[in-house]
């Protein structure tokens, strides 16, 4: 037990501060999103649910209760040299997106499981933060990533108008890839090399999946794995809040937009 849940427990025997509600509350919302949210997550959950509580408030109680966010590794590297023709980095670094489909980012990340290893590509759209589309395989190819564009344009009307970043993965040069974009008049940026925060963005969301995920349980499987990460991209899309869009989830942010 925690040095401050021994004193608290001690000092509050038998006299009852009128939070017990909130408490169990809190617990609730820690539990449901198996322990990825930390205090100001959960505040906002609370507040999305009419509590009027300040966020130093569920800090202190979340202390008291030892409930803290749960909590980085080998990140995959695509670039093999300059092997097609050369996008600027249009993006520099400006992630701010006024409406959706303004501005797309992509990368892909390695995850090893016993030994095997597999790869996520997945598009983030700048606006929310919402994934558009993603596949999952066990080899980093052009299908993989050409999957991932197929599927988004399926969701998503795109011609012109958005630019779509990258890091500078010999995927990103292919000729393939950079006909998709030029048919739909998308202009392509791509990060300078060796600089990752170039795309922080799709970096942010690596680490969110990767630490709320990948690194709090030991996996018996890729299958078992790849299985799980489906259900975590649906929930972070749909379920799982952001500060800086209101305390709504992504898919939220963007209906809330839409209705505007």
């Amino acid at each position: 037990m925690a040095r401050s849940t021994f004193y608290y427990h001690t000092k509050r025997m038998g006299q009852p501060d009128g939070y017990d509600a909130v408490r169990k509350r809190i617990r609730s919302v820690y539990e449901e999103h198996h322990g990825r949210y930390g205090y100001r997550r959960v505040t906002a959950q609370l507040r999305n649910e009419g509590v009027d509580i300040n966020h130093k408030t569920v800090q202190k109680l979340m202390g008291q209760m030892s409930l803290k966010a749960k909590g980085k590794k080998q990140h995959y590297r695509s670039y093999k040299g300059e092997l097609g023709k050369i996008a600027p980095n249009v993006i520099d670094r400006d992630f701010k997106a006024s409406a959706p489909d303004q501005k797309w980012t992509t990368d892909v990340t390695q995850v090893k499981i016993k030994e095997r290893k597999m790869y996520l590509s997945p598009i983030l759209d700048m606006f929310n933060g919402e994934i558009v589309s993603y596949t999952i395989s066990d080899s980093p190819d052009l299908k993989m990533v050409m999957g991932m564009l197929d599927k988004a344009f399926k969701k998503r009307d795109i011609h012109g108008n958005l630019i779509f970043h990258s890091d500078q993965g010999w995927q990103y040069q292919h000729k393939r890839y950079q006909k998709a974009l030029e048919d739909r008049n998308i202009t392509q940026s791509r990060s300078r090399k060796g600089n990752c925060l170039d795309n922080a963005m799709m970096e942010n969301f690596f680490g969110l999946m990767k630490n709320e995920l990948l690194y709090l349980q030991d996996w018996n499987s890729v299958e078992q794995f790849k299985d799980a990460l489906k259900k975590y991209i649906q929930y972070y899309n749909n379920d799982r809040i952001k500060l800086r869009l209101k305390g709504k989830s992504p898919v939220q942010y963007r209906a809330l937009f839409s209705g505007t």
